[in-house]
C-alpha cells in the first residue's frame, strides 16, 4: 500500500501544481486523498478569483480530478470535528479527513493552521508542497520528471518547454523544488 497523502486546497488551487500533485498520485508514489468539501473550497475560490473561468470546465476539471486518482474521495469524517482543535476551526474538516483516510502527512501551503502538536496525537504532519515534492523526487526522480514533462508535453494553448512547467511551479510554491531540476 502506497503512502497516503491529504492534499488541501492551498496546494489544488493552482493548476499546474494540482496537475503534479495528481500526475505524481497516477504514478504510484503517494495514494492522494482528499474531501468533497476541500474541493468545494477549491473550486468556490476559483469562481470567485477567476470570473473569467467557465463554469461547466470548472465542473469537468473537478470530475476528471475525482476519476484521475482511484479512491481519492474521503467521507465519513463528519463525527470527528468535535474531538479536533486547530487554530482555525475553519481546518477541522481538513484534518478529519486526513485522520479518517489514515493519512501520514497533510499536504498544504497554511503550515501555520497544522501545528505539530495538534498532529502529533493523530501521528500525522504537515508539509509545504515544496517540501512534499522535494521528498518524491528523492524516492522516485525519474517518476517526478515524467510526471513534469507529461505537464509540458500536454499544454497546447499556449505550448510550453519543461523550463515553463518549472516556471510555473516555482509560482506556485515550488521553488526548491524547481531549484533542484535546474541543477
Amino acid at each position: 500500500m502506497s503512502f497516503v497523502v491529504l492534499y488541501d486546497a492551498t496546494v489544488l488551487y493552482p493548476s499546474t501544481l494540482r496537475d503534479l500533485l495528481i500526475r505524481v498520485a497516477q504514478a504510484g508514489l503517494v495514494q492522494a486523498k482528499w474531501s468533497d468539501q476541500i474541493l468545494d473550497e477549491v473550486f468556490r475560490n476559483l469562481t470567485a478569483n477567476r470570473p473569467d473561468l467557465d463554469p461547466q470546465k470548472l465542473a469537468r476539471t473537478r470530475d476528471l480530478m475525482n476519476k484521475a486518482v482511484r479512491d481519492c474521495l474521503v467521507t465519513g469524517y463528519e463525527p470527528l470535528l468535535e474531538a479536533i482543535e486547530l487554530p482555525d476551526p475553519d481546518d477541522r474538516h481538513v484534518l478529519a479527513a486526513a485522520i479518517k483516510a489514515r493519512a501520514q502527512v497533510i499536504v498544504t501551503h497554511n503550515l501555520k493552521d497544522f501545528p505539530p502538536a495538534a498532529l502529533e496525537a493523530w501521528d500525522m504532519e504537515a508539509k509545504s508542497a515544496d517540501d512534499f515534492i522535494l521528498d518524491q523526487i528523492d524516492l522516485g526522480r525519474e517518476a517526478v520528471y515524467s510526471a513534469v514533462q507529461r505537464i509540458a508535453d500536454s499544454r497546447q494553448n499556449p505550448p510550453a518547454t519543461f523550463t515553463d512547467v518549472l516556471a510555473m511551479l516555482e509560482r506556485d510554491g515550488l521553488v526548491e523544488s524547481a531549484a533542484v531540476w535546474r541543477a
